[in-house]
């Protein structure tokens, strides 16, 4: 029977030649059950098959699942499975199974290409490899270990896992690496490639519903959430805006019937540091219409970009991230004003996460006739930033009860929606889920963005911008927006 691909992983045979040809690591990012080990498998046999003298290492945590004879949940019995399943024509000349194809041990007698498996602590021992593949990588005990051996030994390492929670090397090596989206590879970075479970042709949003139904029914949610939902902070206590809102809210407009009626805001959030990169969200109305990153340094280029990202939609705020090195915006832009270069209908606002809430002295929400009345906003909100991630979640929580309450009431205005044809949706969905709330000093709210090690949630600032503008800076009425 062939290996017939579904798209998602034709994109993935891609990206892993990719790798190989630009001499860079890759990082896969996968749902449970989408056939990831099989398909870097099939890969691993072809390069095996067609690319002469080609060395390919494979390791995972314990030696019975790199192989087990007759196991087929084995790595190399997958394979051998593969090269047994070929028709003859394609066996290499004086292939003989029972000598080549030994226990953790593939060899091309023909052209002298091998696959070659090792184990635990022993990864990265085996010599010089064209392409490395750890499987479940993000499950093994000491990986440092491993990264150390490995380093002298492959220019191409694959990390294969499902997520494991926050802080552990392939989690720090994802949140350190740049999201292929189908073009080059990225030189100097780890490449990453997301295979979710709607990637899968054969799982619906039935299926989807059926086993989080059941996972809920034996206690075991967090565990759910990290094999299907790939949730780094499954585990993790305070999360602002829980994963499943923002599920919720991908294509609330079609679901619920919605347009995208009102005023265009954009937010710029500035890369500060290392590897931070820069953002830009824009949107109309309720839904998100684009999100783009890049890591330009230069805050009078970044400017620029972000302007000329504006510039075609007529009259819009924009709302930039102005401390720190936003400060270089600001001086940009003010150029630009002076020469008369801004493009018409755009308004720039400076944007201040540490500044005290807006609207400080009322409450933070109405309160019914007859109950205590809620907090003020001074009080409740240590700043700025996390009264717009506040704000965020009522949105997303609003969203995701339209959705799923028949009776509740709901004014599109106080909703969200992301399509999910936008580029970076699951990058969006990752880092919208990764900030945590807790109290300072006074027992005022404040944000944690980057718990467990994680890095800077670039795309999700400039969104919670977009949707909390500081005040409206062209002239229209954004009470309605925020």
């Amino acid at each position: 029977m062939p290996f017939i691909l579904f798209p998602r992983q034709a994109e993935c045979v891609r990206f892993l030649r990719g790798l190989i040809e630009a001499e860079e690591s890759g990082l896969v990012e996968k749902a449970r059950d989408v056939g990831l080990t099989w398909l870097c498998c099939a890969f691993s046999v072809w390069l095996w098959l067609f690319w002469p003298g080609a060395a390919i290492g494979w390791g995972s945590r314990k030696e019975q699942l790199v192989d087990r004879i007759g196991d087929p949940d084995s790595i190399f019995e997958k394979m051998r499975i593969i090269v047994r399943g070929l028709p003859r024509e394609f066996w290499p000349v004086g292939f003989k199974p029972d000598d080549h194809m030994t226990y953790m041990r593939l060899v091309n007698p023909e052209n002298g290409a091998s696959i070659t498996g090792e184990a635990g602590d022993n990864i990265g021992r085996g010599g010089r490899k064209l392409i490395y593949f750890k499987d479940e990588s993000a499950h093994y005990e000491r990986p440092e270990k491993i990264e150390a051996a490995l380093a002298d030994n492959t220019r191409v390492q694959v990390d294969i896992s499902s997520v494991n929670g926050l802080g552990n090397v392939f989690h720090r090596r994802r949140e350190a690496g740049v999201e292929w989206t189908g073009g080059e590879i990225a030189k100097g970075a780890t490449n990453v490639f997301v295979m979710d479970w709607r990637d899968h042709p054969a799982k619906s949003q039935e299926w989807y519903d059926a086993r989080r139904r059941k996972a809920e029914a034996d206690g075991l949610l967090h565990v759910f959430a990290q094999e299907v939902d790939r949730n780094y902070s499954a585990s993790v206590e305070g999360v602002i805006i829980p994963a499943d809102w923002v599920r919720a809210a991908i294509d609330a407009h079609t679901a619920l019937g919605f347009d995208d009626a009102g005023g265009w805001v954009a937010g710029l959030d500035v890369a500060d540091s290392g590897g931070d990169r820069n953002a830009l969200a824009k949107r109309k109305g309720v839904i998100l219409k684009s999100v783009q990153e890049w890591g330009e340094r230069d805050t009078s280029t970044t400017a620029r970009r972000a302007i000329d990202g504006c510039s075609c939609v007529g009259l819009i705020d924009l709302q930039y991230d102005s401390i720190g090195v936003g400060s270089g915006v600001k001086g940009e832009t003010n150029r630009l004003a002076d020469e008369n270069l801004l493009p018409a209908g755009l308004k720039l606002q400076p944007w201040n996460a540490a500044a005290a809430p807006l609207k400080p002295d009322e409450p933070i929400e109405p309160s019914p006739p007859g109950q205590p009345k809620a907090p003020l906003n001074k009080d409740f909100y240590g700043n700025l930033k996390a009264q717009a991630w506040w704000q965020l979640r009522r949105r997303f929580e609003r969203t995701w009860r339209a959705r799923n309450e028949p009776g509740f009431t709901w004014n599109a205005a106080d909703l969200i929606s992301l399509p999910s044809d936008l580029p970076l949706i699951r990058q969006i969905e990752k880092e919208l889920s990764q900030p945590t709330a807790r109290k300072d000093g006074r027992m005022r709210l404040i944000v944690d963005k980057m718990p467990g090690g994680t890095r800077s949630p670039n795309l999700a600032d400039a969104i919670v911008m977009a949707y909390w503008p500081a005040k409206s800076a062209s002239g229209y009425d954004l009470s309605a927006l925020a």
